[in-house]
């Protein structure tokens, strides 16, 4: 029985065995072919390609069928992840973070949203978005979920609170975000400054606002054709043609740039242009009476150091009263001591002029104007602009007490060199005077929720995943391949090892003796005879 048994297993088996082997040969390359070479089944042809007509009284060659294009995004293996499937998105890894995901009901403030804003601030992210995945240079899992969302966005015009909440809830699911080992986030707050300024040099207006100097070589990450990297060492060749750090602060307010032509405007005030850098853009109203936008274009490279850390350092100021109006006092009654502790933050930023209107916002980083309370500056290196965010916290927004609670849907639209880390946000104010004294009171902790795009939710995903091919049961096929021989409907192919079993049992003949002179008398010393059929080879049977 174990023998049969033994049978018809190896009788199953065998066929499978043969069929791989014979692949294997066929696949390997025959003498003389480059081993290298891909096999033809695999050759692709472009996909305007004309089809040569057959000649006649000849088959037209069959035309290889084009290999199937990997879905964008989600075949690269990096340190963002592997994808578990072609077709379904990689894992969301976001450094130096922890992520849960959360219930709707667990947001505080989510049900009195005014969603129908939200969606309007978040849909103006959505063409850029999708522009930077159709390029497909940035491989984070997130932006190309994210632009499947958008697309269905897109689709959808002034939906009412109700439908776009519905919305919201439909396509994203919310995430706690936090730093490891961190129970909060932090939030600070930017505005844009308005200023008084002019087009050329006079005895009131002599602090020049710089454009991007003709000598500055940006970071390694600068990638030609695009923006200006905001973190990383920009340089510049010395006298002696050797690469060195570009010039701190400190030189470029003594003067090193004087003469090179590249003043956009002139202010009144060195505190004024500090504070322009640290937020990023302005609205300089010329004496002619016309407003003149200005916003980031480039930096020197060097390290943001906050001068407000300093002051509390040199018990210059309580750190309880540290806020931006404090430290614009404090450099207000020091003039030189103001220069001194402003050169302690070597970083410098250079400008462009763009062509807003006086109405409009001035435009974050992924190229949209800001909208007040709504947009966020986030660290770009972690996070995908136009993700949203759902924040809660209490700020000193109301008064300087940290008591007015703050529970709003942020879209992530902006970034900065200060803004570091998975739960770090700046908060836009708007513009103006109101805004940068709100703006400059912001240093508290914030609970974040990132809105992860639905399709990238782990239990999505997996739903997603296609199962793997079921594997035999070995003891059903048994058990019918002996049913179907005791039934006599199909008896067992005999294996060839019964076959072998059967040939050891036959008796064989007693060689017969041969003439001396043959190779098979082992005392002679002569080769074989070719004649001799005894000297044939015998058959071997395989086992």
């Amino acid at each position: 029985m174990a023998r049969t048994l033994l049978g018809v297993l190896c009788a199953v088996a065998l066929p499978v065995l043969v069929a791989q082997a014979q692949t294997a040969r066929s696949a390997k390359p025959s003498k003389g072919q480059d081993a290298k070479a891909p096999a033809p089944a695999e050759t692709v042809k472009p996909a305007n390609t004309k089809h040569e007509p057959a000649l006649p009284g000849k088959q037209a060659a069959p035309q290889p069928t084009p290999l199937p294009a990997k879905p964008r995004g989600y075949a690269v293996v990096n340190e963002l992840g592997r994808p578990p499937h072609p077709d379904v998105p990689g894992p969301v890894r976001i450094p130096e973070s922890q992520m849960e995901p959360l219930k709707w009901t667990v947001l505080d403030g989510w049900t009195t949203e005014d969603h129908a804003e939200v969606f309007a601030v978040f849909r103006n992210s959505c063409k850029p978005l999708i522009g930077v995945a159709r390029a497909n240079n940035d491989q984070r899992p997130v932006l190309h979920a994210l632009a499947s969302v958008c697309r269905r966005a897109l689709a959808l015009n002034n939906p009412s609170s109700e439908r776009a909440k519905q919305f919201f809830e439909d396509n994203f699911v919310p995430t706690r975000i936090n730093k490891l080992g961190d129970a909060t986030g932090f939030l600070t707050g930017y505005y844009e400054p308005v200023v008084e300024g002019s087009r050329f040099p006079t005895q009131v207006f002599k602090v020049p606002v710089y454009r991007r100097p003709h000598d500055i070589i940006p970071p390694p990450s600068y990638v030609k054709g695009g923006g200006f990297p905001n973190t990383g060492q920009s340089t510049r060749k010395n006298a002696d043609g050797k690469i060195v750090p570009y010039y701190e602060r400190g030189d470029i307010d003594n003067g090193v740039l004087d003469g090179q032509h590249l003043e956009i405007c002139w202010l009144k005030d060195p505190v004024d242009l500090f504070y322009i850098q640290i937020q990023g853009s302005a609205r300089v109203k010329l004496e002619d009476g016309t407003v003149l936008r200005i916003n980031y274009d480039s930096h020197n490279g060097h390290p943001y150091t906050a001068i407000g850390r300093i002051l509390i350092e040199r018990k210059e100021v309580p750190r309880e009263e540290m806020s931006m109006d404090r430290i614009r006092q404090w450099m207000a009654t020091a003039p030189d001591g103001g220069k001194e502790l402003r050169s302690h933050n070597k970083g410098y930023v250079f400008f462009r002029v763009v062509g807003l209107s006086d109405e409009n916002e001035a435009p974050g980083a992924q190229g949209i104007p800001l909208t007040a309370l709504r947009s966020i500056a986030v660290d770009k290196a972690l996070h995908v602009y136009g993700t949203p965010f759902f924040i809660e916290a209490e700020l000193p927004i109301n008064s300087l007490r940290s008591d007015t609670k703050f529970r709003r849907t942020m879209i992530a639209q902006d970034t900065g060199s200060a803004i570091v880390g998975a739960a770090r946000a700046d908060i836009y104010y708007g513009a103006g005077d109101g805004a940068g004294k709100i703006a400059g009171r912001i240093k508290n902790p914030g609970r974040f929720a990132m809105l992860m795009p639905r399709e990238l939710d782990p239990a999505v995903a997996g739903a997603a995943m296609p199962l793997p091919a079921a594997r035999p049961n070995v003891e059903e096929i048994l058990a019918k391949l002996e049913k179907n021989r005791v039934a006599g409907d199909k008896p067992p192919r005999e294996h060839t090892a019964d076959k072998a079993d059967k040939t050891e049992k036959t008796p064989e003949k007693p060689p017969e003796k041969l003439p001396p002179g043959t190779g098979s008398d082992p005392k002679t010393k002569t080769g074989p005879n070719p004649n001799s059929k005894s000297e044939q080879p015998r058959i071997r049977v395989r086992g």
